[in-house]
């Protein structure tokens, strides 16, 4: 597995990928895709930083897992290829949208439009077998990742951080909140949304009003 990323990334990661436990979770990686059916593609393992460089980093929301069924995983967390059916998260996702700032519900669930515009989707682990939810973890992903919040956090200031549950909660502990905007809620899973932790967070609103430049969700 070749790490090609655009070169913001490469050089901000640069000490990452020279790091042990990089070299073993790139060859866990590869091992993986060999011996079993794993999402996403391997072209769209890095596409949340590729398509959202290190300069125009404005806001980072971060997911857990990529999608574990066929077709869905793409690169961006809690974002689904255009004709895809929505998984309940992303429907949730809308739903608070539509409530929030009168967003009409959308027809693709592609998420690529966000990216453009600055908001880095970043999944925790960014690989998982088909099938088997969190089957990646604790693998070395959730380190790089780290790394990746790190840079952000440390080398820009006025970003905004939306985090999603306990999981994302626990990445953002290292974020320093006098330089950023943390916004914390429950997950858009419909498990916490239905008891009342996802619904009215106004996460988009709150990004809008921080941001100099409003993001068009």
């Amino acid at each position: 597995m070749k790490i090609r990323l655009v070169p913001s990334w490469q050089e901000q990661l640069a000490n990452s990928f020279e790091q042990p436990y990089f070299k073993s979770l790139v060859q866990f990686v590869r091992t993986e895709y060999q011996t079993h059916r794993c999402y996403p593609p391997p072209k769209d393992m890095f596409k949340a930083l590729d398509e959202c460089p290190f300069d125009r980093v404005r806001v980072v929301i971060i997911g857990q897992d990529p999608y574990h069924g066929p077709g869905q995983a793409h690169g961006l967390s809690f974002s689904v290829p255009e004709g895809i059916a929505h998984p309940p998260s992303l429907i949730n996702i809308f739903k608070e949208l539509e409530d929030d700032i009168g967003k009409k519900y959308p027809k693709s669930g592609n998420l690529a439009y966000w990216t453009a515009q600055g908001v880095l989707l970043l999944n925790a682990t960014l690989s998982v077998r088909s099938g088997q939810a969190g089957s990646h973890q604790n693998r070395g992903w959730e380190k790089f990742t780290d790394d990746i919040i790190d840079v952000i956090a440390s080398n820009k200031s006025g970003v905004v951080f939306m985090l999603w549950g306990n999981y994302a909660r626990k990445k953002g502990k290292r974020i320093d909140r006098n330089k950023h905007l943390v916004l914390e809620s429950g997950h858009p899973s419909p498990l916490s949304a239905n008891r009342g932790l996802w619904f009215g967070n106004k996460h988009f609103s709150q990004a809008n009003a921080y941001l100099e430049q409003a993001i068009d969700w």
